[in-house]
C-alpha cells in the first residue's frame, strides 16, 4: 500500500449498536444501565460485607473481595463508553482512549482467569486438606496468590496493545464493535500483522487454557475427596462450598471460549457483540447474585451490614 495513503489515526469510531434503530438502541441504554447500576452495587455490596463483617474474614471471601474489585473495574473500563454511544451517539473515542480501553480490558480479562484459578486452589485445599486449610491458607499466603492472580494481566496487557497500537492504520477509522478489542481493531491495520496474529492467538490460549488446567486439576481432586464421603450429608456439604465457583467460572469460560474461539465462518461481527455482551456486561452482574443466593454466609452477612447500617443512621438522627 502507498505510504501516502498510512496515517496515525487521531481518533476512532466505534459502531457500537449504530446499525439498530433509535427505538431499539434506547431500549438497549436503559436494560445495560440497569445492568450496569446491579454490577456496581452488588460487588460493592460483597466489598463491603466481606470486609466489615469479621465472620468472613477468610481466605475464601478475601478472594470473593477480589473479584468483586475485578469486576468492577472490567464494567468502568467498557460500560460507560457504550452507555454514551446508545444515549448520546457519542461514537468517537480517542486513540489514547482507545488504547487504554484494550489494555485494561486485557488486564482485567487475564486478572480474572488467574483468579478464577487461585479460588479454586483454595475450594481445593479447603475440601482436601481441611486440617491444614488455616496454615496453608496464612494471610502471607492469601497476600502472595492474589498478586500471582493479579500480575500476569501487566504483562500480557502491556505487550499487546503497544504491539498493536504501533502499526500503522489506513483507511476506515471505524471500529464494529461496542468497545475497542483486538480483532475489530486490527482489522483496520494495514502493515503485515502475521507474527502478531500467531502471538495474539498462542497468547489467548495459554491465558485461558494455563488457568482453566489449573481450575480442572483442583475440580479433578476435589471431586475425588467428596466421592469418598461416607455420608449424603458431608458430599452435598462438600460440594455447596464449591458450587457457586463452579458456575461462575463456567459463566466465564463458556461466554469467552464462545466469543474467541469460534471458526471465523461462524463469527459475524454482529453475533461477536451479542457474545461479547455476555462476559463483559451479565457475567459481572451475575457474580455477585451467585455469591449472595446460593452462600448463606453472604447472606447472613449483608443482612447484618444493612441492620448496622440502619442501627447507625437511626443513632445518628
Amino acid at each position: 500500500m502507498a505510504e501516502g495513503n498510512r496515517t496515525r489515526a487521531s481518533e476512532f469510531i466505534l459502531m457500537s449498536f449504530s446499525s439498530l434503530p433509535p427505538g431499539i438502541q434506547s431500549l438497549l441504554f436503559l436494560t445495560f444501565l440497569f445492568i450496569y447500576l446491579v454490577t456496581l452495587m452488588g460487588n460493592s455490596l460483597i466489598i463491603l460485607a466481606t470486609w466489615a463483617d469479621p465472620m468472613l474474614h477468610s481466605p475464601m471471601y478475601f478472594f470473593l473481595r477480589n473479584l468483586s474489585f475485578l469486576e468492577i473495574g472490567f464494567n468502568l473500563v467498557i460500560v460507560p463508553k457504550m452507555l454514551g454511544t446508545l444515549l448520546a451517539q457519542d461514537t468517537t473515542i480517542s486513540f489514547l482512549g482507545c488504547a487504554t480501553q484494550m489494555y485494561f480490558f486485557f488486564f482485567f480479562g487475564v486478572s480474572e482467569c488467574c483468579l478464577l484459578a487461585t479460588m479454586a486452589y483454595d475450594r481445593y485445599v479447603t475440601i482436601c486438606h481441611p486440617l491444614h486449610y488455616p496454615v496453608i491458607m496464612n494471610p502471607r499466603t492469601q497476600a502472595r496468590l492474589a498478586v500471582v492472580s493479579w500480575f500476569p494481566g501487566i504483562p500480557v496487557a502491556t505487550v499487546q496493545t503497544t504491539w498493536l497500537f504501533s502499526f500503522p492504520f489506513c483507511g476506515t477509522n471505524k471500529v464494529n464493535h461496542f468497545f475497542c478489542d483486538s480483532p475489530p481493531v486490527l482489522r483496520l491495520v494495514c502493515a503485515d500483522t502475521a507474527f502478531f496474529e500467531i502471538y495474539a492467538i498462542v497468547g489467548t490460549i495459554l491465558v485461558v487454557m494455563i488457568p482453566c488446567l489449573l481450575i480442572l486439576c483442583s475440580y479433578t481432586r476435589i471431586a475425588a475427596a467428596i466421592f469418598k464421603i461416607p455420608s449424603t450429608k458431608g458430599k452435598h456439604k462438600a460440594f455447596s462450598t464449591c458450587s457457586s465457583h463452579l458456575l461462575v467460572v463456567s459463566l466465564f469460560y463458556v461466554s469467552s471460549s464462545l466469543t474467541y474461539f469460534r471458526p471465523k465462518s461462524n463469527n459475524s461481527p454482529e453475533s461477536k457483540k451479542v457474545l461479547s455482551l455476555s462476559y463483559t456486561v451479565v457475567t459481572p452482574m451475575l457474580n455477585p447474585i451467585i455469591y449472595s443466593l446460593r452462600n448463606n454466609e453472604v447472606k447472613n452477612a449483608l443482612g447484618r451490614t444493612f441492620r448496622k447500617a440502619l442501627h447507625l443512621k437511626s443513632c445518628i438522627l
